[in-house]
């Protein structure tokens, strides 16, 4: 009988489908030990959102995760997730960039390269596949699955054509939402492994609304030679099957497996540990979703969501937004629901919900995938649609959209060794997330500076805190909630005491000063990090008042003070929900005052810029 081939995807897509991709480098290593002794095919422990997570929230460096994965695994190749020309990021990148990238990604570690666009533009694919097959890696070339009227079978056989031409190893069905029935997944093996004999067909099918299993089955009974998994403490739900049951079931039909199913066990039984210490991101219902047969969001940008509605205070508008994605995907003729057009549609969907118009107000990435800058749309975009959004402006669907862009690496690495870039793993950091790097580099030399809190904090003396103030509790940040423990002072500086905390358990270091801005009983203190307090900025009251519509991060400032402006021109990016929102000038006029630096947070009743308008 058939051999079956089994990818375990349980430290990539099962700690991002279920715990926010929050879990630590230390905390897999021992776990990585025993999957790597198991028998798979291959073990899929990077890419995707673990790399901006590495850098953004977790303090740790992706490059550094995947050599420490690379020495612990010894007997299994390690394969990663790469978005073609967005890489692991949410916009194109330049080709010098993405060959970079992929040669670095080899050097460190991986030797399979499971590479996809969210639009399936194999034009977006093709440098990586070029450079992945060049540098001796083995490549899948990545079919995106969704339900649509223009996603059939002849469609998706016409697509593999492409990237067998490319020169793939083996045909991947991408099913990151959970959509893939077993009758499609029947049809659709059948007319891959006829279409294309020579080539194995792999399952990446996940399990939101319970279909994965059924699917696997019919798929394999089609021909379809390798699948993935993930041990059963991180299996169901929005991740993947069971592999343990998979392997249970398959064997039982008569197919050879050459995982050792009682040590995948152990695996999933140590994780059991580390999930429980990962709970607080733990969020999902028990429970399958079908909702997902009618919106189509992956089970991580559901959870996304959930925070990010939090965050702004609109948890209430979930089913409206929910709804109005569908729409929006409809509008922009049916882009699959994967990173990035996931976040795309879904941030316009939340736009028109929170502004109650349509395209009222429109993201910069929304405008960008219109004009063809991410690729062909599956489908046309509604005219009315495209109209509003780009004026008399043309979309431009003709042109591969990287080579619109020009070579960006050496400006950017001499760019991002000033701000800290040490290797070239760090420049290629920068290249993909500049604030979130920098702010990484700057913690690093923190932390190597020996700047970090002491193992044993002084014990904490009253007089050091505000009048009353509690010595634990818990604050909610950007919609994630943290318990926090003030532990311990240090000394009165001029940018005012240092104080150290506990942050879930981890000892961090602050500066607090006093707030000078409101009246207050008793001395009032304002956490600045370790740096100089935002002031607290004032509340619009003119038309000429710029804020933003959503909370988020600042990634760039258009303009400066005395520049003249026209209404319609960008004044400043924000960064939220994992996309780049473009403030507009409502108003003709000069910029008076600016009010925010790049990196700082923001909330929509803030003035950002002051503008004064141009008498009519």
């Amino acid at each position: 009988m058939k051999e079956i081939q089994i990818t375990d995807v349980s430290l990539r897509d099962g700690i991002q489908s279920l715990l926010a991709t929050r879990v630590r480098t230390d905390d897999m290593i021992e776990i990585l030990e025993v999957l790597d002794k198991c028998g798979f095919w291959s073990l899929e422990v990077w890419g995707g959102a673990t790399f901006d997570v590495c850098l953004r929230f977790l303090r740790e460096d992706p490059w550094e995760r995947l050599r420490r994965f690379r020495e612990t695994a010894q007997n299994t190749p390690l394969e990663m997730l790469l978005r073609g020309q967005n890489v692991v990021g949410y916009r194109h990148y330049a080709d010098d960039v993405v060959e970079e990238f992929v040669k670095k990604a080899f050097d460190n570690g991986i030797k399979v390269f499971r590479i996809f666009d969210a639009l399936n533009d194999t034009r977006n694919m093709k440098k990586s596949i070029e450079v992945a097959k060049k540098v001796g890696g083995v490549v899948k070339g990545v079919l995106s699955y969704a339900i649509s009227p223009v996603h059939t079978v002849e469609y998706y056989v016409k697509v593999a054509g492409e990237l067998v031409d490319m020169g793939i190893d083996i045909i991947s069905i991408k099913d990151q939402a959970g959509l893939l029935s077993p009758k499609m997944c029947y049809d659709l093996v059948s007319a891959l492994k006829s279409e294309f004999p020579h080539h194995p067909v792999h399952l990446h099918t996940q399990t939101t609304a319970d279909l994965a299993q059924m699917a696997q089955i019919k798929g394999i009974e089609a021909g379809a030679d390798m699948i993935d998994t993930s041990f059963y403490s991180l299996s169901c739900q929005t991740s993947h099957p069971p592999g343990e049951t998979m392997i249970y079931v398959l064997r039982e039909f008569g197919y050879q497996i050459g995982v050792d199913a009682e040590l995948y066990k152990r695996a999933g039984d140590m994780f059991r540990e580390v999930r429980e210490k990962y709970r607080k991101f733990d969020v999902l219902p028990p429970y399958p979703d079908v909702g997902v047969l009618l919106h189509q969001i992956p089970g991580g940008m559901i959870t996304n969501f959930i925070n990010q509605l939090r965050e702004q205070n609109l948890e209430d508008k979930l089913e409206e937004v929910l709804k109005e994605v569908t729409q929006v995907r409809e509008d922009l003729g049916y882009p699959p629901l994967v990173t990035p057009t996931s976040q795309i549609v879904g941030t316009q969907a939340f736009m028109n919900v929170l502004h109650g118009e349509r395209y009222k107000v429109v993201t910069k990435e929304t405008k960008d995938y219109v004009k063809g800058l991410y690729g062909r749309p599956p489908a046309p975009i509604k005219e009315e649609v495209l109209r509003k959004i780009l004026g008399d402006e043309e979309p431009i669907y003709d042109k591969r959209p990287a080579d619109l862009l020009e070579p960006e690496l050496e400006q950017i690495r001499k760019e991002a060794k000033e701000q800290g870039a040490r290797t070239e793993e760090d420049v290629l950091s920068y290249a993909l997330f500049p604030v979130v790097a920098k702010e990484f580099f700057e913690w690093r030399e923190k932390a190597e500076r020996g700047e970090v809190p002491p193992e044993a904090p002084p014990e904490l003396e009253e007089d050091s805190l505000p009048d009353k103030a509690p010595v634990e509790f818990n604050i909610t940040v950007h919609g994630e909630q943290y318990h926090v423990q003030i532990a311990g002072r240090g000394d009165e500086t001029a940018g005012g005491r240092t104080f150290f905390i506990r942050l879930d358990g981890r000892l961090e270091e602050v500066v607090l000063q006093p707030i000078r801005e409101v009246e207050v009983s008793g001395a009032g203190y304002e956490i600045a990090q370790g740096a100089p307090v935002q002031p607290k900025r004032p509340k619009p009251v003119d038309v000429g008042d710029i804020t933003s519509p959503i909370s988020g991060k600042v990634v760039n400032i258009k303009v400066s003070v005395g520049q003249e402006v026209k209404e319609g021109d960008v004044l400043l990016v924000v960064e939220a929900m994992k996309m780049e929102n473009e403030i507009h000038s409502p108003v003709e006029g000069v910029v008076e005052e600016i009010l925010v630096q790049v990196g700082e947070s923001v909330n929509p009743d803030e003035v950002l810029i002051r503008i004064k308008p141009r008498m009519k």
